[in-house]
């Protein structure tokens, strides 16, 4: 599914009025229908409703939301910004005069003057209907607003934003005042969730999120193009392909897995299973000598080649061809292994896959970035990025960098997360949809790495093989958490659902 930007969907939403013979205001009526009946849906009337409703069109969806509320017996207290020194847009006087002729101008707060505004009484028993700004929104907020939205946050009540937060831009929000974004329980956006809803540091602005849909026309919607997708069981569902009757275990693939060192096998393990798991045909190991008792035990299935070292890797051979070559987990960063991955990318010319203590290595020499072979992927967390690419604050700031450094370098960068972002180096990026705080747990990352290589060896195209293995990853932890719950898991119950995930979106 697609995630389009401010700027997409007002096009979107022009093309639909256009289409469609109707009025702005038309739209504003059916964007107020669905936000007022998730209301009536959750609340009685008894409840204490209060909407502040901006001078723009954000505004004219909560005075529409008011006059439906009123219709269906509901008493919200209303009120109206900045009426003297702002001109309010068409639609915002429209559904002022609406609403007027509905409930009469005593049962309306206008306020001329922002920063001389007197707020009224909240507590925790209220539901404030947030309706002061939306996606129109270019600048942070200034004067008397952001003392408004201070009060609104620390006053306890429980706080729905309409479309999104007051406040908030919706893609990036580099530069905003955090401190002047309203604190929303629940946001009810349209159409589809903001680019900034899938950062970490905005859960706290958005909260529970609901998507409205607005009946925009499918025709735009199909045919306007953006660089952001969300990725669903259905976008899998198409990709995944059932396996040949007459197929044998080449045919699935041959995959080196370097990986492992002494204390650290288990990385190796899991990677391994998550692998074999994921359907991969060969699978060998590359690990020190200590290792071949633990994998052959662990996981007879796979292949063990071992390392002239007893301890850590120190020479990566390549005297076969694979299908994919995936380098990282549990290597460590050994001096001798720094010299191994440092060779190994000096010379291998093929795409392959780096994660964990791979790039943990090429971050301790930097100028081996250039050398990663190209329309090569990478697999950091946060802080093993910020080892790569320096610094950085929030997720924003990653997702920024790696559009960049993904284009520069031409890899794929898979930054992992709640959700998961796959930045490729034509600047798309497919953000994840499955997965739960369970799967942070160590060697979580390590089954991706196997799941991730596994399709690829597969002959799944490389850019769908990233996406389609942090999907189905992410599917199988929601399994395991169904079975043991988000405290329970442990990476290995995500490795024993790989079946069941990948058979589920088959069906």
């Amino acid at each position: 599914m697609k995630i389009f930007t401010n700027d997409e969907l007002r096009r979107i939403g022009d093309r639909t009025l256009e289409k469609e013979n109707i009025m702005m205001q038309d739209l504003i009526e059916r964007a107020a229908s669905a936000v007022s009946y998730e209301l009536i849906s959750r609340w009685r009337t008894s409840k204490r409703f209060v909407i502040f409703a901006g001078p723009g069109d954000n505004g004219a969806d909560a005075l529409a939301v008011a006059r439906m509320m009123y219709e269906q017996g509901y008493r919200p207290e209303i009120y109206l910004f900045n009426i003297k020194t702002s001109q309010l847009s068409p639609c915002c006087l429209t559904n002022r005069d609406r609403l007027l002729a509905t409930i009469g101008e005593d049962n309306i707060n206008f306020v001329e003057v922002v920063q001389t505004f007197d707020p009224p009484v909240l507590d925790e028993g209220d539901v404030v209907v947030d309706g002061l700004f939306g996606n129109g929104l270019r600048m942070p907020l200034k004067g008397g607003y952001t003392a408004l939205v201070q009060y609104i946050n620390s006053s306890g009540a429980y706080v729905v934003s309409i479309d999104i937060p007051s406040g908030m831009f919706g893609e990036w929000n580099m530069g905003n005042d955090r401190r002047n974004i309203i604190h929303a329980d629940l946001t009810l956006t349209y159409q589809c969730k903001r680019l900034a809803f899938y950062f970490a540091e905005n859960a706290e602005f958005v909260g529970e999120c609901k998507v409205l849909d607005l009946e925009l026309d499918r025709e735009s919607l199909a045919r306007t193009p953006t660089d952001f997708y969300l990725i669903e069981r259905d976008d899998v569902h198409e990709v995944m392909r059932p396996r040949n009757p007459f197929i044998n275990k080449y045919d699935n693939g041959t995959l080196l897995l370097i990986a492992g060192s002494y204390g650290m096998m288990g990385a190796a393990v899991l990677a391994a299973k998550g692998a074999l798991r994921a359907g991969a045909g060969l699978v060998t190991v590359h690990a020190p000598r200590c290792g071949y008792q633990v994998l052959q035990t662990a996981i007879p299935e796979a292949l063990f080649e071992p390392d002239r070292n007893e301890l850590v890797t120190s020479q990566i051979d390549q005297r076969h061809t694979y299908s994919v070559v995936a380098m990282g987990p549990g290597m460590g960063v050994d001096d001798e292994t720094l010299e191994a991955v440092h060779h190994f990318i000096m010379n291998f010319k093929r795409p392959c896959l780096l994660d964990a203590d791979a790039l943990n290595c090429i971050a301790r020499r930097p100028m081996l970035l250039r050398s990663i072979p190209p329309r090569s992927i990478i697999t950091p967390h946060n802080i093993e990025f910020d080892r790569l690419f320096g610094e950085h604050n929030t997720d924003e700031e990653r997702l920024k960098k790696a559009i960049d450094v993904s284009r520069l370098y031409n890899i794929t960068i898979v930054l992992k997360g709640h959700h998961t972002m796959t930045v490729r180096p034509d600047s798309k990026i497919y953000v994840n949809s499955s997965g739960n705080p369970g799967m942070a747990t160590p060697g979580s990352g390590d089954v991706l790495t196997g799941v991730i290589s596994a399709l690829i060896a597969q002959n799944y195209p490389a850019d769908w093989s990233v996406v389609l293995g942090v999907y189905l990853h992410g599917l199988a932890g929601d399994l395991a958490a169904q079975e043991h719950g988000t405290y329970g898991m442990i990476a290995s119950d995500i490795v024993d659902h790989l079946g069941k995930a990948i058979a589920d979106v088959m069906k």
